[in-house]
């Protein structure tokens, strides 16, 4: 039995994934320290791990709610990523001290906390939550979402799509990740997938055919499909079982962005449609609740609606489109921000959904799209199928034992009984 530390971005979409992961763990008697997003304690504090906030300055770090394109979202967060690194060092050697972990497990979005528990001399592994910052042979560059388009045509598009990358993502993150790795006495780093790949293993939260099928992040890299969490089950809500259609689940970031317009539009779309929407905004000004055929609540366990739903429609975010596709739920992806622009053209490419960019949202193309959605169950299927072949979380938590191996603590005996566990 080890003890294990791990550390999250302040947004529920990545606790969650880290939950599934750390449950597994836990069943496998592993001791659990979660530092997470304030309002994710209680989450956390249910799977019966010990908990505490991160540094409450982190999560006052947050990204703008107006994004409005693929190139401000970029600079956006490369901003909130480095802003909050220096904050994160010194929190997670503080966690390290108090919990003296066997292994850490940092968040991909974590910059601060990878570099510095690449300093403590334990055993660490990163989980992308998303889509990681990483370049693979015949892959563009990640970002804007673009097709892969192979041949010398290709490579052209790729390398200018690389200038505009390197300047609005990479020059930045290098110039301030670069003296705090300088500080901490590690070498530095020009990029996010450079960083990402100086862990001794990176679990990634997907699984092919939703990610392309020539990817090859190399071997320190692993696939383990969605990671879905839901938090301890509520009762089913009566509303529920009072919808006689099938349902259209409309769910929006969990992290402030403009997608009330995409709530609005698909009521509207879906007005004279068979089917009964069901609205899940957490951080969304909008009220549909009184329009006839719909269902609004600020959450709702999406296993629950997901048992009765022919299509989803959402922003992108990884959690919830994997989650409907590892059900077989078609998808029909409209992206604003940050990585939803990559989700949504796997989606695309993988045929289990539709994408449709925020700029062009109207209620007859976001109509049409969904219509679209709904006719490939076959494609998400295939896509669940690819999913289930990962291992999941069992095998994520196969990776991370390995790596307790590296762990001075275990290698000297050291007893890990529960009454002789840190608090």
């Amino acid at each position: 039995m080890a003890v294990i530390l791990a550390y999250t971005a302040p947004a529920l979409g990545h606790l969650f994934p880290f939950c599934a992961v750390l449950r597994e763990l836990a069943d496998r008697g592993h001791v659990i320290h979660v530092r997470t997003l304030a309002s994710g304690l209680e989450i956390a504090r249910a799977e019966g791990f010990a908990t505490a906030p991160v540094d409450r300055r982190i999560e006052a770090v947050q990204a703008a709610d107006d994004l409005d394109g693929t190139v401000r979202s970029a600079s956006n967060t490369v901003d909130v990523l480095t802003r909050r690194a220096p904050l994160e060092v010194a929190d997670l050697l503080a966690a390290v001290e108090q919990v003296r972990p066997d292994l850490v497990l940092v968040d991909a979005n974590c910059w601060g906390a990878m570099s510095a528990a690449e300093t403590t001399g334990r055993p660490w592994v990163v989980l992308s939550p998303f889509t990681p910052y990483l370049q693979s042979p015949g892959s563009p560059p990640f970002g804007p979402g673009a097709a892969p388009w192979p041949g010398p045509l290709g490579r052209i598009r790729d390398w200018g799509i690389g200038l505009v990358t390197k300047t609005v993502f990479d020059r930045p993150f290098a110039r301030a990740m670069t003296p705090l790795r300088r500080a901490l006495g590690l070498t530095p780093v020009r990029t996010a997938g450079e960083l990402l790949l100086r862990a001794p293993a990176v679990l990634v939260a997907t699984g092919k055919p939703l990610e392309y099928a020539h990817t090859d992040w190399g071997p320190t890299v692993t696939m383990i499909g969605p990671a879905g969490f839901d938090p301890a089950p509520a009762a089913r809500p009566p509303w529920l079982d009072a919808i006689e259609e099938p349902i259209v689940l409309v769910t929006t970031s969990s992290v402030g962005q403009p997608d009330a317009a995409l709530v609005e539009t698909a009521v509207a779309a879906l007005r004279d449609e068979p089917v009964h929407v069901v609205v899940t905004a957490p951080t969304t000004d909008v009220d549909v609740s009184s329009r006839p055929g719909v269902t609004q609540v600020r959450f709702a366990a999406h296993s629950l609606l997901l048992e009765r739903a022919v299509c989803v429609i959402t922003h992108g975010g990884m959690g919830v489109t994997q989650k409907a596709l590892e059900r077989g739920v078609p998808v029909c992806v409209v992206p604003f921000g940050r990585d939803q622009f990559e989700v949504a053209r796997r989606v695309e490419l993988a045929g289990c959904g539709t994408r449709l960019p925020a700029s062009r949202l109207t209620v007859p193309r976001l109509r049409a799209a969904v219509q679209a959605a709904m006719r490939m169950t076959g494609g998400a299927a295939r896509v669940a199928a690819g999913f289930a072949a990962t291992g999941g979380v069992a095998r994520g938590a196969d990776v991370i034992e390995r790596r307790l191996a590296d762990s001075p603590a275990l290698s000297h005996g050291r007893d890990l009984s529960p009454e002789c566990s840190p608090e």
